[in-house]
């Protein structure tokens, strides 16, 4: 079994590769779980519900022109695609692409301690199905 140090994610918010900002992302996938249980049953029964998915991005800020406070402020309330791979090189069986449309609902261009490294919390939240490919690209 191969394991890896995750440490060069790839990131792109509609046509701009906001990668070298990331200091931490996150994909997460999963679906309702809906209580089936009937009289009778002597144990609880689950059925699978609507999926759901998001991102979690940490970024070191920048203020740059096509970096991060100009690609996101943007965006608050919209629908944009994205893309996230665990590694930032090609897609292929060993490093899926996962792909949607998302909505980013707040982005704090600000926050921290006198002393802190200035970054950006944000959470992108589903505004389509989430797709998973391993074709070579």
């Amino acid at each position: 079994m191969a394991t890896e140090v995750y440490k060069n994610a790839f990131l792109q918010i509609g046509t701009t590769n906001l990668s070298a900002h990331i200091a931490s992302l996150s994909l997460t996938y999963e679906a309702e779980s809906l209580d089936e249980t009937a009289m009778g049953d002597d144990s609880r029964v689950r059925k699978g519900g609507l999926k759901n998915w998001g991102v979690d991005v940490t970024f070191n800020q920048d203020f740059a022109s096509g970096a991060v406070d100009a690609t996101l402020f943007g965006i608050v309330g919209c629908q944009s695609c994205i893309e996230v791979r665990p590694k930032n090189v090609c897609s292929t069986v060993i490093n899926p692409r996962y792909q949607s449309t998302a909505m980013l609902q707040s982005y704090p261009p600000m926050s921290g301690n006198v002393g802190d490294l200035l970054q950006a919390a944000v959470r992108f939240e589903p505004a389509g199905d989430l797709s998973r490919n391993t074709a070579a690209t």
